[in-house]
């Protein structure tokens, strides 16, 4: 049955007891990248160098290709919201055939990654050890996006508690696994910076394992892994048509965060070092803001299934009033407290990371200043995910991020010879633009009535 109509409080409330597992499962699942940075760091400034490049390729081609299947989560809501759940089944299945197409041509990128950096300027021993990460990691590329689907799946039932258990024990994995492969723990040979990406891939295959089993034991009115996944060609076209601009839209701002980081490599190692320990904290702290836009994702995907306009125009509100005060939190300790915030990364007395240090308090100071822009472009994008309006949302990130956060990156930066600071301020700009333009063009669509 369609949900019955909230009030502001109901529906904070419905957007909270969603939000807090789905947060903190993008808290756990994020920490896999910030354990695999704290854990490299043990490996000295070039392997931290190396692993800056290398995860910023394997998280900006990842996030593409997991792009498409994030459609599963706001298409599943849209089915229950209008009481229709014959498809449900069928539509994850369709996100398995898109990840098992998907994987192939990743796999292809990865393992011809060297060519391709030296190609954007990076060092060659930069090259080396990033290419070596790529090759270890891609192997976990199929689980990864499998499990993805069957997350979108899991959050469009509102379930989300399982993702969260999921992604946790995930956590766990990580750091055992890390330890055992970068530095040779229990007879295994010390890999370094391969071992991560062994580590990193065995980890999203247990992970997949594990919703598998999930789903089969708990989730019997969906019989999802009863029979091999059956294409479904009318639906299977509705998922790329909704998930396409989804995937050019995480690519355009990821690919905005990924040039400034290939630019700061080619400025020196240091700031380079410096960037990947403050945008691993920046990413952190957006992880809860994005819990939230997930969350506000279904909520508004009910709504607008149910075609109660106002209720998901309320609850496209709640999301982006709920995210911008949680971003709150993180200005303030990267504004205040930014020396605490790089000590989790390395050791602050050691007079080997005395200029990483340094560049590391402004980069994370600046970054305080790009929270509030960056939790609300989040929450309306998602609350415009959640209207399946994701072509609108795709051509005006476009133009914030490359029509204004990249130029502005290279006018700071270099024009202005501003060098990592100018590249900081650009992504701040970037941010600002999509912010205002998604929540402008949500509100707008109920303005003429979603016509």
């Amino acid at each position: 049955m369609p949900p019955t109509p909230t009030s502001w409080r109901d529906e904070f409330r419905s957007l909270i007891f969603l939000a807090i597992p789905l947060a903190l499962a993008q808290l756990a699942q994020n920490s896999l990248g910030f354990i695999d940075t704290v854990m490299v760091g043990r490996l000295g400034d070039e392997a931290l160098s190396g692993i800056a490049i290398g995860s910023a390729m394997f998280h900006f081609v990842g996030m593409i290709v997991s792009g498409i299947l994030y459609a599963v989560s706001p298409m599943i809501a849209h089915q229950i919201g209008a009481g229709k759940k014959d498809n449900l089944t069928a539509t994850v299945q369709q996100g398995f055939w898109i990840a098992i197409l998907a994987f192939i041509p990743v796999v292809i990128v990865f393992w011809n990654a060297a060519p391709i950096l030296r190609l954007l300027g990076q060092q060659d021993h930069v090259v080396e050890m990033s290419s070596g990460y790529l090759k270890a990691v891609s192997f976990g590329i199929l689980p990864m996006l499998l499990l993805v689907a069957l997350r979108g799946f899991l959050e469009g039932l509102s379930h989300a508690r399982p993702v969260l258990w999921i992604c946790a024990a995930g956590v766990v994995m990580n750091v055992f696994l890390n330890d055992a492969l970068m530095f040779g723990r229990w007879g295994l040979p010390a890999l370094g910076l391969v071992g991560t990406g062994i580590a990193t891939s065995l980890v999203y295959t247990l992970m997949f394992l594990l919703g598998v089993i999930y789903v089969w034991k708990f989730q019997t009115d969906y019989p999802v892994f009863s029979s091999f996944p059956r294409m479904d060609l009318p639906l299977f076209r509705e998922l790329l048509v909704l998930g396409l601009p989804i995937a050019l839209t995480i690519g355009f701002e990821g690919g905005m965060f990924t040039f400034a980081t290939f630019m700061m490599g080619v400025i020196d190692d240091q700031q380079l070092a410096a960037h990947q320990v403050a945008l691993q904290a920046a990413s952190i702290s957006f992880m809860i803001p994005l819990g939230i836009a997930i969350a506000t994702c279904v909520r508004v995907g009910r709504w607008a299934g149910a075609e109660d306009l106002l209720s998901a125009k309320r609850a496209g509100q709640v999301g982006m009033l709920t995210a911008l005060g949680v971003m709150t939190i993180g200005a303030v300790l990267f504004g205040f407290f930014p020396k605490v915030v790089l000590g989790l990364f390395f050791d602050l007395s050691d007079p080997d990371y005395e200029t990483v240090a340094r560049y590391g308090v402004t980069f994370l100071q600046i970054a305080a200043l790009f929270q509030f822009v960056d939790g609300l472009q989040v929450a309306a994008s998602q609350s415009l995910r959640g209207l399946k309006k994701t072509r609108e949302a795709m051509f005006l990130t476009l133009v914030a991020y490359w029509g204004i956060g990249v130029p502005a990156c290279l006018i700071l930066g270099f024009t202005c010879g501003l060098e990592g600071r100018g590249l900081w301020y650009g992504l701040i700009l970037g941010l600002a633009a999509a912010a205002i333009m998604l929540t402008w063009r949500f509100h707008w669509e109920f303005r003429r009535g979603r016509e």
